[in-house]
């Protein structure tokens, strides 16, 4: 009955079965999870709207893309913010980044659980992403080269927001990038953090082969 109802939901985001790969290139693997997460997503999505941010999982389409972002150089560290029920993480690991380069955080323990089954040779933490830097020297981790980010910046309180960043990029340092994407026309990062933590931001991609369409922006210290 769940199944059902999940496919329900996912007719009324124009997601319908027999649609899936001719209009969003989907693959096949995603299309036979997609009840399941977004069945998943819906309940984590009712339990705290602003911060799981969305109602459906990210595409392939969207999740490669942002997966792209990332060099291949072995031993650079990659933390995945906001992992949910995986897509961006899927992505990560069939670009080929190795398990010992690769941090997942996740908030939701639902989400988390379903992580460590699909991903058990991975790293991922069960926390909320604004004490991200306290426990990464706690695993004796003083700075990481990418962060790939699924959160919901803007729908975030300001507090968490300035939080998140000052330390993510305390952690990149002066080499590091932030990956974010977004669903609004403009920044994904408030222009109040701009001139306070020193960033210079760029659009590299439009994805508009994922519901809804995307934008993906990559963020550096000046």
């Amino acid at each position: 009955m769940q199944i059902e109802a999940a496919s329900s939901i996912a007719d009324r985001f124009g997601y319908r079965r027999r649609n899936c790969v001719a209009r969003f290139d989907l693959t096949s693997e995603w299309v036979s999870t997609m009840n399941w997460d977004l069945l998943v997503f819906l309940k984590a999505w009712a339990r705290s709207p602003r911060k799981v941010g969305a109602v459906i999982p990210s595409s392939p389409i969207l999740a490669k893309a942002m997966a792209e972002q990332v060099e291949l150089i072995p031993g650079q560290l990659v933390v995945e913010l906001g992992a949910g029920t995986g897509a961006v993480t899927r992505a990560l690991v069939e670009r080929g980044i190795r398990p010992q380069d690769l941090i997942v955080i996740e908030m939701d323990p639902v989400f988390c659980s379903r992580l460590r089954q699909r991903f058990p040779q991975l790293q991922i933490l069960n926390i909320d992403a604004t004490r991200l830097e306290p426990v990464l020297r706690r695993h004796h981790i003083d700075s990481v080269d990418t962060i790939v980010s699924s959160l919901p910046l803007l729908s975030l309180d300001r507090k968490s927001q300035n939080a998140i960043l000052r330390q993510s990029f305390r952690l990149l340092g002066g080499h590091g990038a932030f990956i974010q994407y977004t669903y609004g026309v403009g920044s994904p990062i408030h222009n109040r953090f701009y001139k306070g933590l020193g960033l210079s931001g760029q659009r590299i991609s439009q994805i508009w082969r994922n519901m809804p369409p995307a934008t993906i922006w990559r963020y550096r210290h000046k």
